[in-house]
C-alpha cells in the first residue's frame, strides 16, 4: 500500500511516498543513500561490521601489508574495525581517524575495553585537516560510497597520498569502480510506482535536517531486480587508489540495448577489490552494505529493442566543500524512431526538489 507520509524539520515540511505493504527479504527497497552524509547509526554500523562480502577482502590486504608498519584508517567508525585489525595483525602504531563526534565518541569508550589499545590512537578529526608525527606506510580507508566516490575517497586519499603517507604507501582498497547500464526504476523495484521502505523515513529526515532544507537525495535500491535491467554495462567511474588518482573525471560510454522494454534512467553499481588480482566485490552480484544507485535521465519511460544504444557522458566534479563530488549525467538514445535526449545532476547538496518526475512522486506536495 502507498502512503504520503509528512516529515517535518525546524524550518521545513515535506511529504514522502512510502510503501508500506510488508515486504518479503530479499526484495528490493529503495531508500536514500546515506553513507555521504553524517548520519551514521549502530544499525548502519553494524551492517557494514557483519559484511563479509566486504571484510575478507579488506583483511586479507591488512594481513599481506599491516605487519610492523605504520597504519592509517580513516573513518575508523565507532567500531574501530581497521584499526583493530591493523593492529591485531601485528601494526606498529595504528593513527585511527575519525571525523564524527558521536562516532568518535563511541570510539573512544570501546577503546579503552580493546585488545592492542596500546598500538591505537584515536584522533577526532578530518584527515584532511590534520598533520601527524609522522607519515604511515599503510592506509586503510573504508569510506566507498554505493557510487564509489560519492563519499569523497578520490579526495581524501589524494591529499593522504601528498601529506599522511610515505612515498610508495599501499593504500586500501586497491580500486574501485562504478559500472552503469541502462533500466526502469519501477522494473528494477518489481512496482508499478516507486516509493520509499518505511526504513527511509527518520534518515531522509536526518539528512534534511543537517542540510537544512529537503532535496532529491540520490535514490539506493537494494536487492534490484536484475530483469530491469535492459542493456550492457560500462565503466563510468574508476578510482586507482594506488595509481592515478583522478578527484574529477569524465568518461563516455554507449550502452548497448540487449533487451526489449521501457527504461527511464541508470543503474549504478561499485565493484571493489582490495589487492591486485583479487576477486572483486560486485555490488550487483551480491549482498553487501553497498547497494546501487538509480539516477533518473528521461521524464518519460522510452521504449528500446535491441541493437538500440544509450550514450552515455558522466562527469565527476567536486561539491563545493571539496570533498564530495558532484555527479552530471548527460544521455543520448538512438532507437530505430529517433534520438531522445536526457540529462541529470546529481550534488552532494541537492538545491532543487521535485526536479524530475521520479523525485516529485517521491515527494508530493502537502498542499501548502
Amino acid at each position: 500500500m502507498l502512503q504520503t507520509q509528512s516529515l517535518t524539520g525546524a524550518d521545513w515540511q515535506i511529504g514522502v511516498t512510502v510503501n508500506t505493504s510488508e515486504v518479503a527479504d530479499g526484495s528490493p527497497t529503495l531508500t536514500p543513500t546515506l553513507g555521504e552524509y553524517p548520519i551514521y547509526d549502530a544499525t548502519l554500523y553494524e551492517v557494514m561490521a557483519n559484511d563479509e562480502e566486504r571484510n575478507w577482502r579488506f583483511r586479507e590486504a591488512l594481513e599481506r601489508f599491516a605487519k610492523d608498519r605504520v597504519v592509517i584508517d580513516i573513518g575508523t567508525g565507532a567500531e574501530l574495525v581497521w584499526a583493530q585489525e591493523a593492529a591485531r595483525i601485528g601494526a606498529s602504531q595504528v593513527f585511527a581517524i575519525e571525523a564524527m563526534e558521536a562516532s568518535a565518541h563511541a570510539a573512544s569508550q570501546r577503546l579503552q575495553k580493546m585488545d592492542y589499545a596500546d598500538r591505537i590512537s584515536l584522533i577526532h578529526a578530518e584527515s584532511t585537516n590534520l598533520n601527524l608525527e609522522l607519515r604511515a606506510d599503510v592506509c586503510v580507508a573504508e569510506i566507498i560510497g554505493s557510487l564509489a566516490g560519492a563519499e569523497g575517497a578520490a579526495a581524501v586519499l589524494s591529499d593522504a597520498k601528498k601529506r599522511l603517507l610515505k612515498p610508495g604507501a599501499i593504500i586500501i582498497p586497491h580500486q574501485c569502480v562504478s559500472y552503469a547500464a541502462a533500466a526502469n526504476l519501477a522494473d528494477l523495484l518489481q512496482m508499478k510506482t516507486p516509493a520509499f521502505s518505511p526504513m527511509a523515513c527518520p534518515y531522509l529526515k536526518q539528512i534534511f535536517d543537517w542540510a537544512g532544507e529537503p532535496f532529491d537525495v540520490r535514490l539506493r535500491v537494494t536487492n534490484p531486480a536484475t530483469d530491469g535491467i535492459l542493456s550492457e554495462s560500462e565503466i563510468v567511474e574508476r578510482l586507482d587508489f594506488n595509481g592515478d588518482l583522478l578527484v574529477e573525471q569524465e568518461h563516455r560510454v554507449a550502452l548497448r540495448i540487449n533487451k526489449a522494454g521501457t527504461i527511464n534512467g541508470i543503474l549504478t553499481w561499485l565493484a571493489l577489490t582490495c589487492l591486485p588480482g583479487q576477486a572483486p566485490l560486485n555490488a550487483l552480484l551480491c549482498e553487501s552494505n553497498w547497494a546501487s544507485i538509480f539516477l533518473p535521465l528521461f521524464d518519460e519511460a522510452v521504449q528500446v529493442d535491441v541493437g538500440d544504444t544509450l550514450y552515455l557522458h558522466v562527469k565527476t566534479a567536486l561539491s563545493k566543500d571539496g570533498i564530495h563530488p558532484d555527479y552530471a549525467v548527460q544521455g543520448e538514445l538512438k532507437t530505430a524512431t529517433g534520438v531522445t535526449h536526457g540529462e541529470h545532476y546529481s550534488p552532494y547538496l541537492g538545491h532543487s526538489l521535485q526536479g524530475n518526475p521520479i523525485h516529485k512522486r517521491l515527494f508530493p506536495s502537502l498542499g501548502w
